[in-house]
């Protein structure tokens, strides 16, 4: 896929939106549980298949990388897995080789229960950096998850919470549509608030599928899905070292394997997007002291590269930011962030809106309403628009406003 902004903005009309999350699918339970590493709250979540299924992922490109989130990349390197285990409140990150011992216990605990291969189980961490696993915790916790795993609705939502770390609510999502005649379910959970950034930030997100594919295609498409939408989202700029989305796929729907460049591929490439899409967007509206969200978009741009640069650069814009949470329509702010993004263009032919209100006209100032600038400002999502009128390349990037409460979150974040 492209980066079609009409692709991630609108809902294609073969897709039905369902209440659910990683259980609407057939075939998925889910539990999560509190096991001690957060005080009285749930830090495990386990997601079973019922059977082995194609398994596909996407990981941080930090260069430092979690333990757990190194065994999971092992792991599905055979593009099969049965199960995905994560905790919170440890990111199982930078302790050396007790992690990668750590990780591999929770895959073993996991695999026992179901009757699986190790390999088979996929794991992940999220929290603090540096501090040692609390393995017996972790596998205790494990043990009860099993103890409690459902199909339910419910089910589902006690896994969203128990990954959550300075998140402030869950994040899900579920989709059906047809394919070759039968009903596919795909189903989503995320995580993430702050160090958020394009190229996968501090965020873990598990999607599951009743649908039948082949595991390279799945790869190919999950892939495709992530890029106009997890990796178009950014809070602070920061990216982190436990990032993930794994998808298993279980074929329990009964569909025939989807063909490449056949019409039921497509079909699911705009399902898993548009689920990546509004779990990407959840993440954003909860970034770290949010108090709006914003969706930046580029057209016009000489090519993809440069509108990819102008987005980025304006959405990370600590200036442009806090003149967003402070409803200041400082557009300035907006031309210089394009103007050092080292895109090549010309601000004499830079347009810019706030909604539908024109600011900046030909990379000049325009007189405009304060008083209309000053009421979209106030409203709980902004677009902004950037019209660059030097060819015919677009992009755009969500994000949120800089308030004085990321800096109180931040600033006191192990304690």
């Amino acid at each position: 896929m492209s980066n079609d902004m009409d692709g991630v903005h609108q809902k294609p009309d073969c897709l039905t939106v369902i209440d659910g999350g990683v259980t609407a699918p057939s075939g998925f339970r889910a539990a999560g549980v509190a096991c001690g590493l957060k005080k009285s709250k749930r830090d495990l979540a386990l997601i079973v298949s019922e059977k082995k299924a194609s398994a596909a992922g996407v990981f941080t490109q930090n260069v430092v990388k979690g333990h757990s989130l190194q065994l999971c990349r092992r792991s599905i390197s055979d593009h099969k897995a049965q199960a995905v285990v994560i905790n919170s409140g440890n990111a199982n990150a930078c302790v050396g080789p007790d992690g990668f011992a750590d990780a591999e216990k929770m895959a073993a605990c996991a695999a026992e229960h179901i009757g699986c291969t190790p390999s088979d189980v996929l794991t992940g961490s999220t929290g603090v950096i540096g501090q040692r696993l609390n393995i017996d915790a972790v596998t205790f916790g494990i043990d009860l998850a099993f103890g409690q795993l459902s199909d339910s609705r419910e089910a589902a939502r006690a896994a969203e919470t128990a990954i959550l770390t300075t998140d402030l609510r869950p994040k899900s999502c579920a989709v059906t549509c047809q394919v070759g005649g039968r009903q596919i379910t795909i189903g989503g959970m995320a995580k993430g608030s702050g160090m958020i950034h394009p190229n996968m930030a501090t965020m873990i997100a598990v999607l599951t599928t009743d649908c039948q594919i082949e595991p390279m295609h799945l790869q190919a498409l999950l892939s495709q899905a992530v890029n106009p939408t997890f990796n178009r989202i950014s809070v602070d700029g920061d990216t982190s070292v436990c990032d993930m989305v794994v998808v298993l796929a279980n074929g329990m729907a009964g569909n025939t394997v989807i063909d490449p460049g056949s019409e039921g591929e497509q079909i699911l490439l705009h399902a898993l997007t548009y689920v990546c899409s509004q779990l990407a967007q959840q993440i954003v509206a909860d970034g770290e002291g949010a108090t709006k969200t914003v969706d930046i978009r580029v057209k016009g741009a000489r090519d993809a590269a440069d509108a990819y640069r102008i987005v980025q650069s304006v959405g990370r814009s600590p200036l442009v930011k806090t003149a967003l949470f402070g409803e200041d329509a400082n557009w300035g702010r907006i031309l210089t962030a394009a103007g050092y993004s080292g895109a090549d263009f010309d601000p004499a032919g830079c347009d810019i809106y706030l909604g539908d209100l024109q600011v900046c006209a030909g990379g000049l100032a325009v007189a405009f309403d304060e008083m209309k600038a000053k009421q979209i400002l106030q409203q709980k999502s902004i677009l902004i628009q950037i019209n660059l009128q030097d060819g015919s390349a677009s992009d755009h990037l969500w994000t949120c406003d800089f308030s004085d409460g990321y800096i109180r979150i931040n600033g006191s974040y192990r304690s």
